[in-house]
C-alpha cells in the first residue's frame, strides 16, 4: 500500500437514547459506528460499501469533522485530529473535503454556481487572493467539465449530473489532499453515474487526490476503488484489495451482497448461486451479541453468539496465501462460500 495519509483506529460514534418525549426513561445508545479501523494510502481510493444504515455516512461525517467521535482516533498524516479545534481544525478541514450525496439539496438555490464554488474562499481567504477568485472559479468549472460561462447561473438551471460536478468543483476549491465522497452518484441516472465516476478518477490522477468513496452500489465501487471495506451494522466485516474482495469474498455478508450484483451474461447469471438473506438488519440500538451478522447468517452456531469475531486473515487462507488471504470477521470464513441457488439463509443463529 502507498504511504498512509489517513489512519482510523477504533472509531466509535454512539447516539444516546435519552432525548425526546418518546424516549424518556430509556437507556442505551444507537451504535452507528462501533469500532472501525482502516488506513487510506496517499493517492489511493478506499471504497466503503454496505446496506443503508450500516454507518457509512456517519464515518464520512466523522472524517470531515462534521461530528466528533465517541471514541477512537483519526490520524491525518500522523496527527490525531479528533480533538482539534480553532485554527488547527480549520486547517484540517481545508485538507479534507466532502462531496455530498444529493446534488439537489447540497447546493444553495439562492446562490449562483460561481458563488457556490467560490464560497470556500470566504471561509479560507488565505487560499486565494480576493482579486484572483473569479479566475479560479472559472478554472474549477472547466476542470469538472462545465462551461466557465455558467458561473452566473443558478442550480435549478442544471441537470443532476451537472449539479454534482458543481459540488465536486466546490470540494476542489481549497486543493484538498483527501476527498470523502458520500454516495456521490446514487441520486443520479445510471447513464450519468459512469461519467461522474470517470471524472473523479481523472481528477484523482491529475491532482494526486486520496478518496474515501462511500456507496451501496458494488459495481460502482469496484470500478473506482483500490481497496474495499464492507460494513455491516457499524463495523467493517471484510476488507482487502478490490479484486480479492469481489473475486474471493470470505465473509457471508459480502458473499450475499455480491450474489445480488446484476450480471450481463445470462449464462453466468443462471450458473451463479443467489444468496437470499432472511430477516432485516437489526437495530443499531440493540445489536446482537457476538457476531452481529449471526441473526441472518446460514453459518451461525453457538460460538457466534458468544464471541465477537476478530477482523483478521483466517488461518487457513493465511497459510495458503493467495487472494483469499485478506481480513474477514467470521469464525467460519473458510467454509463453503454460498448456499444452493435461491436457498435463503435460515437466520436461526443462537439467540
Amino acid at each position: 500500500m502507498a504511504e498512509p495519509i489517513l489512519e482510523v483506529t477504533g472509531l466509535v460514534k454512539h447516539y444516546p437514547l435519552t432525548r425526546g418525549v418518546l424516549l424518556r426513561g430509556q437507556t442505551g445508545a444507537v451504535k452507528a459506528v462501533d469500532g472501525v479501523d482502516f488506513t487510506l494510502g496517499r493517492g489511493e481510493t478506499l471504497g466503503l460499501v454496505g446496506e443503508s444504515g450500516c454507518g457509512k455516512s456517519t464515518v464520512a461525517r466523522l472524517l470531515c469533522h462534521l461530528e466528533r467521535p465517541t471514541a477512537g482516533t483519526i490520524r491525518f498524516k500522523g496527527e490525531d485530529i479528533t480533538a482539534l479545534s480553532g485554527r488547527a481544525l480549520k486547517a484540517v478541514r481545508r485538507a479534507v473535503q466532502m462531496v455530498f450525496q444529493d446534488p439537489y439539496t447540497s447546493l444553495n438555490p439562492r446562490m449562483t454556481v460561481g458563488d457556490i464554488v467560490g464560497e470556500p474562499y470566504e471561509i479560507h481567504p488565505e487560499a486565494a487572493p480576493k482579486g484572483d477568485r473569479r479566475r479560479r472559479v472559472r478554472e474549477l468549472l472547466d476542470v469538472v467539465g462545465l462551461d466557465p460561462e455558467y458561473a452566473g447561473r443558478y442550480p435549478h438551471q442544471f441537470s443532476g449530473g451537472q449539479r454534482q460536478r458543481v459540488g465536486i468543483a466546490r470540494a476542489l476549491a481549497l486543493r484538498p489532499e483527501i476527498v470523502v465522497a458520500d454516495e456521490p452518484v446514487s441520486a443520479l441516472d445510471v447513464s450519468v453515474q459512469a461519467q461522474v465516476v470517470n471524472l473523479l478518477a481523472r481528477l484523482q490522477a491529475e491532482f494526486g487526490l486520496s478518496y474515501v468513496f462511500i456507496a451501496h452500489d458494488l459495481s460502482v465501487v469496484r470500478h473506482i476503488s483500490d481497496r474495499v471495506g464492507v460494513m455491516y451494522l457499524g463495523r467493517i466485516v471484510e476488507s482487502g484489495p478490490a479484486d480479492a474482495i469481489y473475486d474471493h469474498p470470505t465473509h457471508p455478508y459480502t458473499q450475499a451482497l455480491l450474489s445480488a450484483v446484476p450480471v450481463p451474461d445470462p449464462g453466468a447469471r443462471d450458473r451463479r448461486e443467489r444468496i437470499i438473506l432472511s430477516g432485516d438488519v437489526p437495530s443499531p440500538a440493540a445489536v446482537p451479541s457476538g457476531c452481529r451478522f449471526r441473526t441472518r447468517c446460514w453459518k451461525a452456531r453457538e460460538r457466534c453468539a458468544r464471541e465477537v469475531p476478530e477482523l483478521a486473515v483466517p488461518a487457513v487462507f493465511r497459510d495458503a496465501g493467495g487472494p483469499a488471504a485478506h481480513p474477514s470477521a467470521c469464525h467460519f470464513a473458510e467454509e463453503r462460500p454460498a448456499l444452493p441457488s435461491g436457498e435463503p439463509g435460515n437466520g436461526n443463529g443462537p439467540g
